[in-house]
């Protein structure tokens, strides 16, 4: 059976089998997902496959440990029950403070919708739940971040997400998450899996627009997919994201208000700018002038960057022609300027580094097969110094306890802003290697192909098609 003979339902000489309708393709997808997920198990070489699961078990009852002599408070996962228990007993939303540090709500009414259910539940159990699920997140993120750099093989691919969650956990930004409870996990799988979708795939974009109606910064991504040509893609996610806000009205009206036209703009309810976790370029610009708001410098850096990410992505989006992984280097260096414009981005809003490493990787692998006489060491580095900064806690490490964020030394300046420093390294490197993949092809450096058919794109398994020239 040809491929599109799968895709229509048809076989050789046979009738087109009718197309099962929407919901019920929904209620079947998680029997046909772990009917995939079994097929790829069972394709996967057993020794890599058992060993790769010893080594993930090892290391998560590690993790348990530690875990369990660090203490995980789970805040943000109380303060999210908190939103969900003032939604469902009509209580004031944005009034709310919970936990020893006053929280108060921060995500728009929609979002506290989505918490209602965890108020059906216990603290004890729900902490139990939460991890377990970020930990199959981390998987799933796993899986996107393989497909969507086409790496490693078919076969090899259950390996590595045994891998990378297991061994993920270490991540300091994936370690935050699981301890506060965060929901950054569950957002970048929303994002990565509407990015790997097929241009052509019905509704791409409406897992954008859910995430932004969740959290407000996922809707760059909405942006990145128009100026990459991917115009209904793009308008799917805004008019997703406006019936998250007219949801929200009309079941909570008055927090609507109140957060559209108050509360999204008074940043204290979010977090100090200056403070170490605050791993945003405008908090690396409050700690290097030692101010607690860093006012228009920030911001203009913060445009500039921006500005620079996207062209970027959008450079690299239009060389698949000329390079290998021209779309995951598009997506992930769209993916880190979201990270690094956003006023606050907290450290573990830094989940992106799971397909930021995974892509490094298989750069370095595609290094280490090349013949001896022409290979050249400059992947591996990158990819290990990138590992290396994200193992580190290095934020931690210096002292940040009151206010000493505001007079940190210049030798305490590059650990306590690590993730941004790597990012801005990250979008220098991802522009010099277009650069030098269009030289190397002999192409011109800004020359733009023909758009794409809608049966081009990023397909099942993530290879990228080659457009046709202009």
């Amino acid at each position: 059976m040809t491929t599109v003979q799968t895709e229509r339902g048809t076989l050789p000489g046979g009738p087109a089998r009718p197309t099962a309708p929407a919901w019920q393709r929904a209620l079947t997808a998680p029997v046909r997902q772990c009917a995939a997920v079994t097929a790829a198990l069972r394709a996967a070489p057993r020794r890599p496959l058992l060993a790769a699961a010893g080594i993930a078990l090892l290391s998560l009852l590690g993790y348990a440990v530690v875990r369990h002599l660090a203490g995980t408070s789970m805040v943000d996962m109380v303060v999210y029950r908190a939103e969900g228990a003032a939604v469902a007993d009509g209580h004031d939303l944005y009034a709310l403070r919970v936990t020893e540090w006053s929280l108060p709500a921060t995500y728009p009414p929609f979002a506290a919708m989505l918490f209602v259910p965890t108020t059906w539940f216990g603290l004890p159990f729900l902490r139990v739940a939460i991890t377990a699920g970020n930990l199959l997140l981390l998987a799933t993120l796993a899986h996107l971040s393989f497909k969507l750099v086409d790496w490693p093989r078919r076969d090899l691919r259950p390996v590595g997400v045994l891998l990378v969650t297991g061994l993920g956990v270490w991540l300091e930004p994936v370690f935050t998450t699981l301890r506060y409870g965060q929901i950054n996990l569950a957002l970048a799988c929303l994002i990565l899996w509407d990015l790997t979708r097929p241009d052509s795939a019905r509704g791409k974009g409406l897992a954008i627009g859910i995430a932004a109606g969740i959290k407000l910064t996922p809707g760059l991504f909405a942006v990145y997919l128009l100026i990459t040509g991917r115009v209904r893609a793009a308008f799917t996610a805004g008019a997703t994201f406006v019936g998250t806000f007219l949801i929200g009205a009309l079941v909570l009206p008055d927090a609507t208000r109140g957060y559209w036209t108050k509360y999204m703009f008074d940043s204290s309810r979010v977090g100090k700018t200056v403070i170490v976790d605050n791993q945003s370029l405008r908090g690396l610009v409050a700690r290097l002038l030692h101010v607690e708001t860093p006012g228009a410098v920030a911001t203009l850096l913060a445009a500039l960057v921006a500005a620079a990410g996207l062209t970027i992505a959008v450079w690299a989006h239009r060389s698949a022609r000329w390079s290998p992984r021209a779309d995951a280097w598009s997506v992930c260096t769209a993916l880190v300027t979201a990270v690094l414009v956003s006023p606050i981005s907290w450290t573990h809003h830094w989940v992106w580094c799971v397909p930021v490493l995974v892509l490094l990787a298989a750069e370095a692998a595609h290094e280490r097969s090349r013949p001896a006489a022409v290979r050249r060491l400059r992947w591996r580095p990158i990819f290990g110094l990138t590992l290396l900064g994200f193992l580190s806690f290095a934020m931690w490490i210096v002292p940040h306890k009151g206010d000493l964020d505001l007079h940190l030394s210049a030798f305490e300046q590059f650990p306590a802003g690590v993730y941004p420093l790597m990012g801005l390294c990250f979008l220098a490197v991802a522009a010099l290697r277009v650069r030098s993949r269009r030289l190397a092809a002999g192409a011109p450096l800004v020359r733009v192909p023909a758009p794409r058919t809608d049966s081009d794109g990023l397909g099942s398994s993530g290879a990228q098609k080659a457009p046709a020239a202009r």
